[in-house]
């Protein structure tokens, strides 16, 4: 099972319309050995590790359908497996990808393996690890046939759940991922911008930019004050909007002082922290606050720490997007309820039993863990581990609602009282954000904050939508395409006119004389060619410039209200277009000028990769 060479497709390629990743792939003895001749052990060995593999629908195009290849009639080959493999594990650490497509690539034994990707890195690890585990679940007698190419002391339990963590840090967000999902929907084009949350909706002086849920509309002085939390008390309260009394402390001695001042029981906190990290509620003395102090303080950024009044009620995240409440999720802490027979410990495995539960962000809910902040709860309340809550009991292994800690979000946004709704406006208005979440304490959201009390203890830029767009409990929100509209009103352009120029000769001359016609016209054109990458009429980048990257260049260029782009042979074959669809195109010609190279060999292969832009 050898890999012989891989491409890393970014847009249309002779594959697919969209980025897939092809392995050319020798399978060796294994052509001589179907899944069928692997036996059943292979194949349940299979479907334990990957349970998804269930849902797979392969040629029948129904649930099961892959797995009826597997065990029906001749079987299938390992590198079909392979890609099914490398597929599932991708929708295991949270992508969405289903397309595979793997055919016969001339000699026996050789397989062009594709597979849909989301990010590159995922969707190479994941096609490492599935040849790694469908190695390990050979029969005997071949893994020892197999044995230099399998990692020593594989365990796909822990490769597993490694892989998800990884994904997760190279994959987009929930919340930047929302986003990109509404763009798709509006058929607006993207860009990421780096590795992280930085994306590019829209092309040419037509872009917007978003990192995370802050977006290029976002006041830089609004994200300051918002995270500075003792700015944000200080606006909201001269704005008589409800606040808890609060004081800024840098010494353990100053935090138990502050605490008497405002009354117990207080909130500890960082002043520049978030996540919830570092807070400390519901203290009832100086001891619990001076120790609370310690744990703020290495949350946060400087030495500056709350101390705060304790509001009692549920914590309630309120969204506002271009001056209108959008969505109210009302956040629970982890949790477990008792039921007299079990453990604490064996309830938080019940719990992460809940197939909605995931490590990190991989799923709607974040899985519970018995961490030294639960222990420290469990101390406090006399409990442990162990312990045997009678039925009914809740127990909160949590102090903040974060969902990233376990937490929950049920959809409150049909029932909020109108003063509260008006509240939560108001307090992103004061700090000048067009995105905002407000955190909001009151025993009842649909009653008035000036009947039942509460209080607005933070003022969120970049607020998480996942609460939002996949609540464990409501209707979901389509609060990415709240913004999604702010950012582009219906009808205002998102892509600037493409026009795509291919052909074996004369391709570089035409495309110099069309950016030239267009700039005569007015236009600020972007052009790629085999000289260079040209915006308005000045060299850019000098070099053969007709590939994926020098699109992309053109594309986020603001300045560029038209792109005419050469697009040769070589870069299709490499890496696929750089753009899902242009407005013209031209395929000038079809010579033999160019055949025996890269697997191109005659006229009608060479068509079909000079066709790809025509059809898109």
């Amino acid at each position: 099972m050898r890999i012989l060479e891989t491409n890393v497709y970014v847009g249309p390629s002779l594959y697919a319309h969209f980025r897939v990743i092809r392995h050319q792939v020798d399978i060796g003895a294994l052509e001589e050995w179907p899944s069928v001749r692997l036996g059943e052990t292979f194949i349940s060995g299979l479907t334990e590790a990957l349970p998804g593999l269930s849902k797979h629908g392969c040629s029948y195009g129904e649930p099961g359908g892959f797995l009826r290849r597997l065990r029906e009639g001749e079987g299938t080959w390992i590198a079909h497996v392979w890609e099914h493999a490398a597929i599932e594990l991708q929708n295991m650490a949270g992508s969405n990808v289903s397309f595979g497509k793997t055919r016969s690539a001339g000699p026996p034994g050789h397989y062009n393996m594709v597979f849909e990707y989301q990010q590159k890195d995922v969707g190479l690890e994941a096609a490492r690890i599935a040849r790694q585990l469908l190695l390990s679940l050979l029969p005997e007698e071949l893994q020892a046939e197999c044995a230099e190419e399998m990692e020593e002391g594989f365990d796909f339990a822990s490769e597993r759940d490694d892989f998800i963590r990884f994904a997760q840090r190279k994959e987009l967000g929930p919340s930047t991922a929302s986003l990109v999902r509404a763009a798709e929907e509006r058929e607006i084009p993207w860009l990421r911008l780096n590795q992280y949350s930085l994306v590019q909706f829209g092309h040419g002086r037509y872009q917007q930019r978003i990192q995370a849920t802050i977006t290029s509309k976002t006041p830089h002085i609004a994200v300051e004050i918002s995270c500075d939390k003792e700015d944000t008390h200080n606006l909201l309260r001269d704005l008589g909007l409800p606040v808890p009394q609060q004081r800024v402390v840098r010494s353990e001695s100053e935090a138990v002082r502050a605490a008497h001042r405002v009354g117990f029981p207080v909130v500890v906190k960082p002043l520049d922290a978030n996540h919830g990290r570092g807070v400390s509620i519901n203290l009832i003395d100086g001891d619990q606050v001076a120790a609370a102090f310690e744990t703020a303080l290495q949350s946060a950024r400087g030495r500056s720490v709350l101390v705060e009044t304790f509001i009692e009620g549920m914590d309630h995240r309120m969204l506002v997007v271009n001056d209108e409440l959008v969505a109210v999720a009302k956040r629970v802490p982890g949790h477990v309820v008792g039921d007299g027979r079990h453990t604490i410990a064996e309830l938080v495995d019940i719990v992460n039993e809940d197939p909605r539960r995931g490590i990190g962000h991989e799923k709607v809910l974040t899985r519970l863990e018995l961490d030294h902040q639960a222990q420290r709860l469990l101390g406090k309340a006399g409990l442990d581990a162990q312990s045997v809550l009678p039925e009914g009991e809740v127990f909160y292994l949590r102090s903040t609602a974060n969902l990233s800690t376990g937490g929950t979000a049920i959809d409150m946004t049909d029932v909020v009282h109108p003063d509260n709704r008006q509240m939560a406006v108001r307090a992103v208005q004061a700090l000048g954000l067009d995105v905002g979440g407000v955190d909001f304490l009151t025993s009842d959201i649909t009653q008035s904050y000036k009947e039942v009390g509460g209080a607005i203890v933070e003022v969120n830029a970049a607020p998480g939508f996942r609460m939002h767009v996949a609540p464990s409990e409501g209707e979901p929100r389509d609060v990415a395409g709240k913004v999604m509209d702010m950012l582009f009103p219906p009808g205002s352009p998102t892509r600037v006119p493409v026009a795509s120029i291919t052909g074996t000769n004369g391709k570089t001359t035409t495309s110099r004389m069309l950016g030239h016609i267009l700039k005569t016209a007015g236009h600020s054109v972007g052009m790629t060619s085999t000289d260079g990458v040209y915006i308005d009429g000045r060299l850019s980048v000098k070099g053969d410039m007709t590939g994926p990257l020098a699109a992309h260049i053109v594309l986020r260029d603001p300045t560029i209200d038209i792109a005419v782009l050469e697009t040769a042979r070589g870069g299709l074959l490499r890496a696929g277009l750089g753009y899902r669809r242009c407005d013209v195109s031209a395929c000038l010609n079809v010579a033999s000028d160019h055949l025996g190279i890269k697997g191109i060999d005659t006229l009608e292969q060479l068509a079909e990769i000079k066709r790809i832009r025509i059809e898109v």
